[in-house]
Parts: C-alpha cells; sequence; structure tokens
C-alpha cells in the first residue's frame, strides 16, 4: 500500500487486483477552507482589538463564528479519511488479505520544503491515516507492517533504473518503454519489501490488472459525480432541457396523464 495526497490509499493486492481511493475531494475541502479563512481575517483585521485590550460584541460572535466553521471543517476531514480507510479494509477483507505492507512516508516530515508545501503536509495527516487504517485493520484481523518506500515512485519495476518524477499520475520508463499508474507501482514494489529494510527477488513485483476506483469524501460540498464515474446517467441531448426520452409508442396514444372526473351531479335528495 502506497500512502499520498492525491490517492490517500492505493493499494497492490493479490491475483492482479488493485484499489485506487481518490483524495481530491479532502484536498478540495482543505484549498476552500483555506481560501475561505483568508477572505474572513482580511474582512475582519480592522475591527480587531489591540493587545490587552477587550474585544466588542461583534468581535466574540466573530470569534465564535470561526470555531463553528473550524469545527465544521475538521469533522469533515475526519469523517473522510474514515470512509477512505473503511473502504480500504473492506475491499482487503474481501480479497482475503491477512498482511498489509504499508510504505512509511513520514520521513519527508524532516524535509524543510517551505511554507506552501510544508502547509500540504501538515493537512495530508499521515500519522492520522496511519492510525486511522491500523485500528481498522486489527478490528477485521488483518496485520499492518510499515516498510521503508523510499524509491519505491521513483524505480521502475521492469528494469530497476531510475525514472524521473512524472508530472502526472502515469509512470513512464524512458529505458524499457514500460508506463503504469504511479501510485500503483509504488505499491507493488512496496509489497514486495519486508520490516526493517531489504526486499524480495525484483521479478516478484505483480502489478495490478484490473483496478478498482473508489472516492473518498462524497459527502463534502461541491463534491459531485466523477467524469469517469459509470453510474452518472447518459449524456443530454444538445439542444435539449432534460435526458432523452423513449419515443411515443405508434398508434396514436397521447402520454398526457388521464383527467380525474369528479361527477358533480347529483340525483334530487342525493347528499
Amino acid at each position: 500500500m502506497d500512502l499520498g495526497i492525491i490517492h490517500p490509499y492505493a493499494v497492490a493486492g493479490p491475483g492482479g487486483e488493485g484499489l485506487l481511493v481518490s483524495g481530491r475531494a479532502i484536498r478540495a475541502e482543505h484549498r476552500t477552507h483555506l481560501a475561505d479563512t483568508k477572505s474572513r481575517r482580511r474582512a475582519v483585521s480592522r475591527r480587531a482589538p489591540k493587545p490587552g485590550q477587550k474585544g466588542s460584541r461583534r468581535w466574540r460572535q466573530y470569534r465564535r463564528r470561526v470555531r463553528l466553521v473550524e469545527g465544521r471543517h475538521w469533522r469533515r476531514v475526519r469523517q473522510a479519511q474514515h470512509e477512505a480507510a473503511h473502504t480500504v479494509v473492506s475491499w482487503a477483507v474481501r480479497q482475503r488479505v491477512g498482511v498489509l505492507h504499508v510504505g512509511d512516508p513520514r520521513g519527508v516530515l524532516d524535509l524543510p520544503a517551505g511554507r506552501r508545501h510544508n502547509l500540504r503536509l501538515r493537512q495530508w495527516q499521515i500519522g492520522r491515516l496511519l492510525q486511522v487504517l491500523t485500528d481498522k485493520a486489527t478490528l477485521a484481523g488483518i496485520s499492518v507492517r510499515l516498510v521503508d518506500e523510499r524509491g519505491t515512485s521513483s524505480t521502475c519495476p521492469a528494469c530497476g533504473r531510475r525514472v524521473p518524477k512524472p508530472r502526472g499520475r502515469t509512470l513512464s520508463c524512458p529505458h524499457c518503454a514500460f508506463s503504469g499508474h504511479r501510485d500503483l507501482v509504488a505499491a507493488a514494489s512496496i509489497a514486495t519489501r519486508v520490516p526493517g529494510g531489504g526486499s524480495t527477488t525484483p521479478a516478484a513485483v505483480v502489478l495490478p490488472e484490473v483496478v478498482t476506483h473508489r472516492r473518498a469524501g462524497r459527502h463534502l460540498p461541491g463534491a459531485g459525480r466523477s467524469r469517469r464515474d459509470p453510474r452518472r446517467p447518459p449524456r443530454v441531448a444538445r439542444g435539449s432541457v432534460g435526458l432523452r426520452r423513449p419515443a411515443p409508442p405508434t398508434g396514436g396514444e397521447s402520454l398526457a396523464q388521464q383527467a380525474r372526473i369528479h361527477n358533480t351531479h347529483r340525483k334530487p335528495g342525493e347528499r
């Protein structure tokens, strides 16, 4: 299993099965919350109390609103993280997986990469993702083993040579013309490693052939259906105001609802 920001969990399972859990909705929630916070602070910066000065009632109302928005944001993110971990554990149970080899990326926290990238790492919450996954896997009877993931996303599994960092999610080797999903390649390489360093034979890397896509954070505002989601309804015809509807049946039968006839005529003596 490979951990990441775009895909919180990328799993390469047995039998050529793979799982990709998308976390783009979680990242969008973080970005939207950051933009909203910056605009709100910019709007109230003039009426902020000075050091040692008591805030007004309006300022206390603003601080209360900030606490409510912050709590709602982190509850949304926390729920999405639990949904992602639940998806992975449920998939592992169906695949009859007993041990999960998870790459440990916490070494990147010690690298100073600037305030913008440090904010991304903080919002990633690596330790919390590992904790949530470990708790749910333990309840399901699955053991989690942390292994070193260094070089798994930048090494070709076919020829074992260094590959330049791709711009997107597709890893292409310029030496042997290998191409595959970057996160799944890393997950397949992690599966061959053992805790404490070292790995099995290089030929043991098995790339998934059947990939299952899932999305975390479907409850987040603005997280609609994906454009690649096969469950979405068919496209609307150009110039139409709705979905395509079947042609009317032959024979001149009307599609309008039959009118209900109310008998308002009463005979003499009837009520």
